[in-house]
């Protein structure tokens, strides 16, 4: 939840840390945006990465050596486990509109139940992909480039697609 504490740095990271050039070209500019989330998000662990233009929310635990790409938007509650990375654009939704009154206007109808969007370890995803309410990324998986996940599969699995699919395995 926002506590104004939350408020205060979430403003202050988007004057100021937010737009900061990419954390390989300057590490200040890393630690600064690191600094912001451990002030904002619920859990940020060692040597986490967050890149410029990064959209998170007081919502998400993230672990040890993982990376929010730049310009990626976590809306919602996520659980970020150790050695994720994520390439650019990339957007966890924990929340979506409600629209199942058909008798109603979706814009009146609110939003759905919080599902949390849970990334375990050793995860990379390709830039641009979507990961929807509720699922979770196994262990070991790798997600192509554009993918929209809509549901979960099993550790060590290579998706891609819309929807996304199995494309291969990385233990085989």
């Amino acid at each position: 939840m926002w506590s104004l504490k939350n408020k205060i740095f979430y403003v202050a990271y988007c004057l100021f840390g937010k737009k900061l050039p990419y954390s390989r070209r300057s590490k200040v500019a890393k630690k600064i945006r690191y600094f912001f989330g451990k002030k904002i998000m619920k859990k940020v662990g060692k040597n986490v990465n967050i890149e410029t233009d990064a959209v998170f929310n007081p919502n998400v635990e993230i672990g040890d050596n993982s990376t929010i790409g730049v310009k990626c938007e976590i809306i919602g509650s996520a659980k970020i486990g150790s050695n994720v990375l994520m390439g650019p654009e990339v957007i966890l939704y924990a929340v979506n509109h409600e629209f199942s009154d058909k008798n109603e206007l979706i814009i009146n109808q609110g939003y759905r139940k919080e599902k949390t969007v849970i990334l375990e370890d050793d995860i990379w995803i390709g830039r641009r992909a979507i990961i929807l309410p509720g699922v979770t990324i196994k262990k070991g998986t790798v997600i192509g480039a554009g993918a929209i996940v809509t549901k979960s599969f099993p550790e060590y699995s290579v998706i891609a697609g819309n929807p996304a699919r199995i494309i291969g395995n990385r233990k085989e």
